[in-house]
């Protein structure tokens, strides 16, 4: 085995200026852990966007290799979990962020980071969920945990045509709930409805900027994608014993609220931080994906580059141009 492979590779020159290019690695220079991986594919969030452009907030030091999905093959271990030749997945924990990511052809990592691939599931099916499909499968089980049937009533999802947003909608058209969808690209309301949205509004319909503590109930329950004061008319807008998950931050970070959707509707907010999610608890998660929610078809936009044209992906995105999921195949 060659211990040479491609990578890519940001470099932090200032607050302005980072590159992104494809370089060549050597496996000496990955973390000194336990289980090295050969990457087959990866996909591209909104997180790596920041990672590759230099956010200090996500990543500390440069150059760096970012990526925080990962399906492969094990090579070689010095853990106990795994053999060489198991089909694996990594996704979270520190990978893509200070550990060198899955936007090259190999990683080390952790054994108690990694995930086990099913014998029916491809490394590409795998990462077509990623992150992305993780996120929205853990809010879909906290909605259901909560109680949240089909006939409970209508589920927001906002930021649709992203990655969250398009594998969120999927999942829970297949298990029979009635989906809003919410987006500032009403021109893409053809591809949501594709998608199993049974109603399509547009963002601007819950960015309420009243005082109001309180407005007319519209959902049972929500993915936010947004936060801001999205995820405050969301709050006011739920029914009573509704829920909430979180998990984006696109329109701002702080969330300026009452407590009435919660002392008088009983409305339950919860954060999705699906990076650290424990390995019991991101196990039963994966077996959801991979029965409970399994899509039988993807009739979303899934988009398949290679490494060499990842950093134009990673630009698209970061202007907020991208729509549905970014897979990158890394090597065969």
């Amino acid at each position: 085995m060659s211990t040479r492979f491609k990578a890519l590779v940001s470099r932090y020159i200032d607050e302005i200026n980072v590159t992104k290019n494809i370089e060549l690695k050597d496996i000496s220079e990955l973390p000194q852990n336990d289980t090295l991986i050969k990457v087959e594919y990866s996909s591209l969030n909104y997180k790596d966007t920041l990672s590759a452009n230099g956010h200090k907030g996500i990543t500390r030091n440069y150059p760096h290799t970012p990526g925080i999905d990962a399906a492969g093959m094990v090579v070689e271990t010095k853990g106990k979990k795994f053999k060489s030749g198991d089909k694996v997945i990594v996704t979270g924990y520190d990978l893509g962020m200070n550990t060198s990511g899955g936007f090259a052809e190999y990683i080390r990592v952790p054994e108690d980071w990694i995930v086990p691939l099913p014998n029916d599931i491809s490394t590409k099916e795998a990462m077509i969920y990623g992150t992305a499909g993780f996120t929205a499968a853990t809010a879909i089980n906290e909605f259901q945990k909560h109680g949240i049937v089909p006939e409970s009533g209508k589920v927001l999802v906002t930021g649709a045509t992203g990655g969250v947003g398009t594998l969120a909608i999927a999942m829970l058209a297949k298990l029979g709930y009635k989906v809003v969808a919410s987006t500032g690209k009403m021109n893409l309301s053809g591809y949501l409805t594709k998608l199993g949205a049974s109603e399509i509004i547009q963002r601007d319909e819950i960015n309420d900027k009243t005082e109001k503590p309180l407005l007319a109930k519209q959902w049972i329950a929500s993915l936010d994608n947004v936060g801001g004061n999205t995820l405050a008319t969301i709050l006011r807008s739920t029914f009573e014993h509704g829920i909430v998950c979180n998990c984006g931050m696109v329109e701002g970070i702080t969330l300026n609220t009452n407590i009435f959707p919660f002392i008088l509707r009983g409305v339950r907010l919860v954060g999705i931080a699906s990076a650290e999610t424990p390995m019991k608890r991101r196990l039963e998660i994966w077996n959801k994906i991979f029965n409970e929610y399994r899509l039988a078809e993807y009739n979303f936009n899934i988009k398949e580059v290679t490494l060499e044209e990842l950093p134009n992906e990673i630009d698209l995105m970061a202007k907020g141009e991208q729509v549905g999921k970014i897979l990158v195949k890394i090597s065969n």
